[in-house]
């Protein structure tokens, strides 16, 4: 590939990395969408009024300019309004249950994020025709649809992981658009997003992918130091993969994950363990030193190749801004040395026109990125069969095998019949600081699938609590019999630990899709894994099995 940037430098590439990203103040997480709703129901009623002094006619809710394309003639007046997604009971439901475990280390995020729209752009003769305003989402200030975020995440070892992923993962992701110079597939130039002022100016998209991947291989070593991305086309051997867009969502998506991951394990490597901690203080009170503590070397605590390189998002060191979470001077994962991680499975859904998703005349793209073993499901309308967006990233997957064969020392094969490697059951997930050397990366599995109006009737997220336990079409036809998404998944998380036992940490979300009304209709509706859910519930309950 020929290359048209400044010279490469690792040095350079990583400070310019790290004083940007420690200037860069995020903002709050928008958990909600915004909408159009008649401005009749919104009018102030005559018999409780409102005691303001504006007449509603001078009221300005929002001003913010569209582009021609995205503009949706209305009918009548119409007012934008925030809606949280989270209360919006006919779109979107999370249940979340501990199961029998004494705390819950699972955590979920819903709304929207800043970046441009990645659906694929509708005829001219699509996109121009009237909606009614009814149908009408709204547009931000670049023209561009709302992008929604969903992401579900289970940590283990503690919850520290996958808080950090809740609260941060979506600004790595809205900062890695920024970098790579991402633009809208709908309008014709950068989608109105203003790119200046980083440090763009100074690196190209080749720089910043051979700047991360130098930084693996620099801070870990062993399985990144022959370290390949599947979407970094400046680090492809191949043609195919070199002509891959540079600037494409799945590249960005790959950098803000492995980000993440590398800046919340430099963080933990750089810190140390309670108990080291402890043994230091006590021998230090000691009159007589401990020949044990005395005899161990200088890097006993460092876990990877070079521990002292200090996290680009070390928040201790930043400064609180306004806007942003409450936790942004709290250090990553905890004052102490986090050992443990947490697997990740987010969805992104962007529309061509301002219509929602969840419309039934309203195409829409989705793009999953996953590691490790959280699933997202889909349920067709026409047979009303799951369709599995994820895989469980595990010893026991042929392509995962493939992989680490090379750098795990052996595989085995624990009392549940799970294969393990080095003790793990994930090959893929963030944190594990202890195993990264032998390929245990954030690197994400990306899959895009373009969804046709009323094509699809939900969407479901779920922690292994669930997948671990139920089938993919059981979990789709207990959504199936519910009437609202929060029934749903509150149903979901009930039935999975319920009948699993000695039940793990549960979470499920059920996001509503155009062919909600119609999710029945398809292959018998819920009837074709019933049999099956009901002997799982007599079982349960049954003082006779094993399990009681």
């Amino acid at each position: 590939m020929k290359h048209t940037g400044v010279p490469f430098s690792i040095a350079r590439s990583l400070n310019t990395l790290i004083n940007e990203c420690r200037i860069a103040q995020r903002r709050e997480f928008h958990d909600y969408f915004v909408t159009h709703l008649p401005s009749t129901s919104l009018a102030p009623d005559k018999l409780h009024p409102s005691h303001h002094k504006l007449p509603r006619a001078d009221s300005q809710p929002h001003d913010g300019s569209a582009s021609r394309s995205s503009q949706v003639t209305a009918a009548r007046d119409t007012t934008v309004v925030r809606i949280p997604l989270k209360s919006a009971k006919h779109h979107f439901g999370a249940g979340v249950s501990r199961g029998s475990r004494p705390y819950n280390e699972d955590t979920y995020q819903a709304g929207c994020i800043e970046i441009p729209a990645f659906a694929k752009k509708q005829p001219v003769s699509i996109s121009h025709r009237k909606l009614m305003d009814e149908n009408v989402g709204s547009t931000r200030q670049t023209g561009d649809p709302q992008v929604f975020y969903f992401g579900v995440f289970d940590g283990h070892g503690g919850s520290e992981c996958s808080e950090f992923l809740r609260e941060r993962l979506h600004g790595y992701i809205e900062e890695s658009a920024l970098l790579f110079g991402m633009e809208s597939t709908l309008q014709e130039s950068g989608g109105g997003y203003d790119t200046s002022g980083g440090i763009m100016g100074e690196m190209d998209p080749e720089d910043l992918q051979k700047s991360l991947v130098s930084s693996w291989k620099e801070t870990v070593g062993g399985y990144f130091k022959r370290f390949r991305p599947e979407y970094f086309p400046a680090l492809a051997r191949d043609d195919a993969a070199q002509a891959h867009d540079p600037n494409s969502i799945e590249t960005v998506l790959t950098y803000a994950f492995l980000k993440a991951d590398l800046d919340f394990t430099t963080a933990q490597a750089t810190k140390h363990t309670k108990d080291v901690n402890e043994q230091a203080q006590q021998a230090q009170r000691s009159s007589i030193d401990d020949p044990v503590l005395s005899d161990r070397p200088l890097n006993d605590n460092d876990v990877l190749s070079n521990p002292d390189r200090p996290a680009s998002q070390n928040l201790r060191t930043r400064p609180a801004s306004r806007g942003s979470s409450p936790d942004l001077n709290a250090p990553i994962g905890g004052n102490t040395r986090f050992k443990g991680g947490s697997t990740a499975s987010i969805v992104l859904v962007s529309t061509p026109s301002p219509t929602p998703f969840w419309n039934p005349s309203s195409p829409s793209t989705i793009i999953a990125a996953h590691v490790g073993d959280t699933r997202i499901l889909l349920c067709q309308t026409k047979d009303g069969a799951a369709i599995p967006l994820t895989s469980n990233h595990h010893p026991s997957l042929p392509t995962e095998a493939t992989r680490l064969r090379r750098y795990a020392t052996s595989f085995v094969t624990d009392s549940f019949g799970e294969e393990r490697v080095l003790g793990l059951a994930n090959t893929r997930a963030f944190g594990d600081v202890g195993s990264k050397r032998i390929g245990v990366s954030a690197e994400p599995q990306i899959t895009t699938i373009q969804l046709p109006p009323a094509g699809y009737a939900f969407m479901v997220l779920v922690s292994d609590g669930v997948s671990g336990h139920l089938e993919d079409q059981e979990i789709v036809d207990i959504v199936k019999e519910a009437r609202t998404p929060v029934e749903a998944s509150q149903k979901l998380v009930s039935f999975a630990v319920e009948t699993a036992g000695e039940a793990d940490n549960a979470t499920a979300l059920v996001v509503r899709l155009g062919g909600w009304e119609r999710r029945n209709e398809g292959g018998g509706g819920s009837l074709g894994t019933k049999e099956q859910r009901d002997f799982r519930m007599r079982d349960a309950f049954d003082p006779r099995s094993r399990r009681q």
